[in-house]
């Protein structure tokens, strides 16, 4: 079987200490193994201060652009073995291992693109320059430079592979080095990507590390330029942004944490029409899809009271109709939860719903998957919970529950309500609202907005090209405000300014033009 090494300081290097397996969560059988202790991470970070830092530096915002390319294009070459390792180690159905694998290709080829375009440039212009001098050959301009630092990107388990492109692709073109350390349970893809990417010599030497396993001391070698960008939990983010030596170092610390996101039905809205429909398809999507393990999926769904009983029906046919069971199966379209501790809080979270909520579909998760054997695997159902009350239901805007479960609650109709309703979660990844009514909309999100880091408007003209408010889109930001975590990734070129320094300057207007052009 299998041991995973982490690739640090330009080579694979196995750690010691416990063995940590990871495991088929549909079978529960080992795949590989994880020694992640007495590994030199100081040293780590050092080898990409000294080598990847400054080899990216040296590059053009094109030439950065291009390594990106290079990568994504690697990842095409790849598909097949990657989807593969996801459904054997993530618990994905072939669609849901596709949209990992398919998300982290696309988005480091969208910004090679981005780069390109960029040019030959080392600096980027902030806006305009500004004249501060009697004429206007003295002016200030403002301008993103490279930070002199490495970027230390922790990331969660359900998206190996999407989940380190997003921040990779983003550091790389803004010059900044990447020491990747993702969730221990799920690894195997993301091994597999710096497995690949690592033989082909695409990058220089320290522009990417890995470290398979715990974090260790990772985060004691810190120092000020350099960033901490995260996705995990509430409670790990809050560890992390009171580590001493964050606080001593004032390291920039980006976080993705949890986000109880809302999707409102507006009263205009028939479920027959193609905006009821599309709303209908939006949350069975997003109760299912990567069994419910995705940080942009709908968890609280507000409906007109007149409308809870037939949207309650309409999606009890949808959820039924979902075959649950061994991702491998061509039949399965919802595979197990990616592990046994997740599996165990979303029945503790599906409990604290079903105290304060009636049974709409699924009961307590409970289900025979197809193909698995007896008592195997981490399986939850789809579950539907609901509430006259949407309002008045505290459990329903505390806790999320990282799973297939969403909670269907009423609300009197108004759109100043609905976004007091949205606004209980403490701060979402986004919030989707589903009319035609331009007046509706307009009060709705003017509430909503400050809220949420992005607003999904679902209506009749774009109900055929959506999307769906589920899928972080590389030209929009990621990112949230409040239990959210208040960070922001992607969003084009906006996704660069993390990892770089905003500095003002003063000098001759013809040199300043050509220092950012």
């Amino acid at each position: 079987m299998k041991t995973l090494a982490s690739h640090l300081a330009g080579a694979w290097t196995l750690g010691d200490g416990p063995a940590i397996p990871l495991v088929n969560p549909t079978t529960e059988d080992p795949l590989a193994w994880a020694h992640g202790r007495g590994l030199d991470l100081g040293g780590a970070l050092r080898f990409a201060r000294e080598r990847g830092g400054p080899a990216l530096r040296a590059a053009s915002f094109a030439e950065r652009g291009a390594l990106c390319a290079a990568l994504a294009k690697a990842i095409h070459g790849a598909r097949e073995e990657l989807i593969a390792l996801a459904v054997a180690n993530g618990g994905n159905t072939r669609g849901d291992a596709k949209f990992d694998i398919d998300g982290a290709a696309g988005t480091l080829a969208h910004y090679g693109e981005l780069a390109a375009r960029l040019g030959a440039a080392r600096l980027l212009p902030d806006g305009e320059a500004v004249q501060i001098g009697r004429t206007a050959r003295l002016v200030g301009q403002h301008a993103w430079a490279p930070r002199p630092g490495v970027a230390v990107v922790i990331n969660a388990f359900n998206f190996p592979a999407w989940g380190l492109a997003e921040k990779l692709a983003c550091a790389l073109v803004a010059g900044m080095p990447v020491l990747c350390k993702p969730a221990t349970a799920t690894a195997l893809v993301t091994h597999r990507l710096v497995e690949i990417w690592a033989a082909a010599a695409i990058l220089p030497a320290g522009a990417l590390q890995l470290l398979v396993g715990p974090a260790g001391d990772l985060v004691d070698h810190l120092r000020a330029p350099d960033v901490l960008a995260f996705t995990g939990s509430s409670e790990t983010a809050r560890a992390l942004r009171g580590h001493p030596r964050v606080i001593a170092e004032n390291v920039r610390c980006n976080v993705e944490a949890d986000s109880l996101n809302a999707a409102v039905l507006a009263p205009d809205v028939e479920l027959s029409s193609e905006a009821g429909q599309l709303f209908l398809a939006d949350v069975a999507r997003d109760m299912t899809q990567k069994s419910g393990q995705k940080c942009t999926a709908i968890r609280r769904v507000l409906v007109p009271a007149a409308r809870l009983d037939d949207v309650a029906a309409a999606l009890r046919e949808r959820l039924a109709a979902i075959v649950v069971g061994d991702p491998a199966r061509e039949e399965v379209r919802m595979g197990p939860l990616a592990t046994a501790a997740q599996a165990q809080d979303v029945r503790a979270g599906i409990a604290r719903l079903a105290a304060v909520t009636r049974d709409g579909f699924g009961g307590a998760g409970d289900v025979n998957p197809v193909g698995v054997a007896a008592g195997k695997g981490f399986f939850v159902g789809p579950v539907l919970r609901l509430t006259d009350d949407a309002g008045g239901c505290v459990a329903m805007h505390a806790h999320e529950v990282f799973g297939p479960v969403t909670t269907v609650g009423a609300y009197d109709g108004e759109p100043h309500a609905a976004a007091a309703v949205v606004a209980l979660g403490r701060g979402g990844l986004v919030a989707s609202c589903y009319s035609d009514d331009r007046d509706w909309l307009a009060r709705f999100v003017g509430d909503a907005a400050g809220w949420n880091g992005r607003v999904y408007i679902g209506s009749e003209k774009i109900a055929a090209m959506s999307p769906g408010p589920g899928t972080a889109l590389p030209q929009l930001q990621h990112g949230g405000p409040g239990r959210a975590g208040d960070g922001a990734e992607l969003g084009g070129a906006r996704g660069l300014a993390l990892y770089m320094q905003r500095v003002a300057l003063q000098g001759d207007a013809s040199l300043l033009k050509a220092l950012t052009s």
